[in-house]
């Protein structure tokens, strides 16, 4: 048994808790709010995130992030992308010892193009962090929690660190494959969001399976150009944390960036849609930064500039769509020539 801290009791972090206690560990789950860790604690639900499911009697959760993480072997990082920076610091307050940490988050953060992973690194001090794995993958948690076949990958510098999770996490529903490309699982677990926005504008536009297809495919070839020029192994996209994830998100009702971009297609604005969602739509900063690196990296990416304009520069969904409907002619792999 293992001593596990999950910080972030939303959808995945509550079903990530329910998963690490069901296997027998000792798992506190941290939550902000005090209504909502007595509710896990007492009640074995957290009704907000995952109405209906029922949790472990074994899991605990605390609102104080000092206990909740104390005595921890492993810290289990399930925070929005923009929170990382916060905690991370408070982190290095409390710990008293180096501990292993894997992060769930998928996102880039705009302006420093910094990928989680990399985020955690400038700020946990080294005494404190033993190393960071990235836990990525196909994985909606209003499924997982009903115990419904899973599979995710982890990766990490160190492949002992992403064994070490890997052991952590498995069992008969929840299948953890290791990688050690941690550039390509984070990009592709990042990315997939803008593309499932995208996606969910084509369906709030009434557009039809051929164009959700070809904006996946099209979709999958741009993530790829600019993994590849960020150092990621190509062969990673064809993955879990790539396709796999990419897959699940743009056709799932369960994708909070599809619901997104599916009310973005029917007219609403952003600021509408975000405050109708109640939840944070990672794909809308990661589509701020993607832009940003497509610029830097001089890596075409049209899906993610044509989003970028609707929701950062006004214009129409539809509009966008003839813009790319309209590009010039190109072999269809002729953009793959150059991966190795």
């Amino acid at each position: 048994m293992n001593q596990v801290s999950v910080l972030g009791a939303g959808s995945w972090g509550t079903a990530l808790a329910a998963v690490l206690a069901s296997n027998g560990h000792d798992c506190t789950l941290w939550s902000r709010r005090e209504e909502q860790a007595s509710e896990i604690t007492e009640q074995h639900t957290n009704e907000q995130y995952l109405p209906g499911a029922v949790l472990p009697e074994s899991l605990k959760a605390d609102h104080d992030l000092a206990k909740a993480a104390n005595g921890a072997s492993v810290i289990v990082m399930a925070v929005p992308t923009k929170g990382i920076r916060e905690v991370c610091r408070t982190l290095n307050g409390v710990l008293d010892r180096p501990v292993l940490f894997a992060h769930v988050s998928k996102g880039i953060e705009p302006d420093t193009h910094m990928r989680i992973s990399e985020v955690m690194e400038e700020e946990l001090d080294p005494a404190v962090c033993k190393g960071i794995v990235v836990l990525s993958g196909p994985s909606h948690a209003e499924e997982v929690i009903r115990n419904q076949p899973t599979t995710v990958t982890a990766a990490a510098k160190d492949m002992e660190h992403a064994r070490q999770i890997q052991d952590l996490f498995m069992n008969q529903d929840f299948r953890v494959y290791t990688n050690d490309d941690v550039v390509g699982v984070e990009i592709g677990g990042a990315l997939k969001n803008v593309i499932a926005l995208a996606a969910g504008v084509t369906d709030g536009l009434g557009f039809g399976d051929n164009a959700k297809a070809a904006l996946i495919t099209r979709g999958l070839a741009e993530i790829t150009r600019l993994g590849v020029a960020m150092g990621a192994n190509p062969l990673t996209f064809s993955g879990l944390s790539g396709l796999g994830d990419l897959i699940v998100t743009c056709t799932s009702v369960h994708s909070r960036n599809w619901r997104a971009g599916n009310m973005l297609g029917q007219g609403k604005s952003l600021e509408e849609v975000l405050d109708s969602m109640g939840m944070v739509v990672e794909g809308v900063r990661t589509t701020q930064a993607a832009h940003q690196l497509s610029v830097e990296c001089g890596v075409p990416m049209p899906i993610t500039e044509a989003l970028y304009a609707v929701l950062f520069e006004g214009e129409k969904p539809r509009d966008m769509v003839d813009l790319l409907m309209g590009r010039m002619k190109k072999h269809e792999t002729e953009d793959l020539a150059g991966w190795s």
